[in-house]
């Protein structure tokens, strides 16, 4: 088990096929799939192919996302991370995405702006890279926040999915 960061109270690491459990409490609940399209999952092998899929993220292109876990309790908090984009997403494609996605029960605690900050200094100090970008569905009004927050400067709004969602980049400074 590879850990890639750690902030002072979360572990950021590879994503397991023991994070099932926790996966499928995240992707399970509604509430989180609020502004993902209303599809949160049905059952366990759908999340087990979830995680193998990011998994071959790590081989293919050396990035994906990354489980979070509680630093004192070992719990599965959610997943953040980079990942390199190879599909058409916007007009653009083979770029840095910023994502993350938290078990509800730790909303509101400045959890994914701790993250996505480690996440940001990670990509451009351990990758090199000189621009990451992100996007949040419109009504995410707590997302977009953290995103502006962060240093994040709004380009666009654009459909994704069949939803209009903003978005963002950062360009090294």
């Amino acid at each position: 088990m590879k850990i890639f960061l750690e902030t002072e109270r979360l572990i950021l690491r590879e994503m397991l096929l023991t994070d099932a459990e926790g996966m499928y409490a995240l992707d399970s609940d509604p509430e989180v799939h609020r502004y993902l399209g209303n599809r949160p999952v049905k059952d366990m092998a759908q999340i087990i192919e979830v995680i193998k899929f990011v998994r071959q993220q790590y081989v293919e292109n050396g990035i994906g996302r990354w489980a979070i876990l509680d630093r004192e309790t070992q719990e599965f908090v959610g997943w953040a991370g980079l990942k390199l984009v190879t599909e058409q997403i916007n007009g653009h494609i083979n770029y840095h995405d910023l994502g993350y996605r938290l078990r509800k029960k730790y909303w509101g605690q400045g959890i994914a702006t701790e993250c996505a900050k480690a996440c940001l200094d990670y990509g451009f100090e351990t990758l090199g890279l000189t621009e990451i970008y992100a996007a949040a569905h419109i009504d995410n009004i707590a997302s977009n926040k953290i995103l502006t927050n962060l240093g994040f400067h709004f380009i666009e709004t654009f459909d994704y999915d069949g939803s209009m969602h903003n978005w963002y980049n950062i360009v090294k400074e």
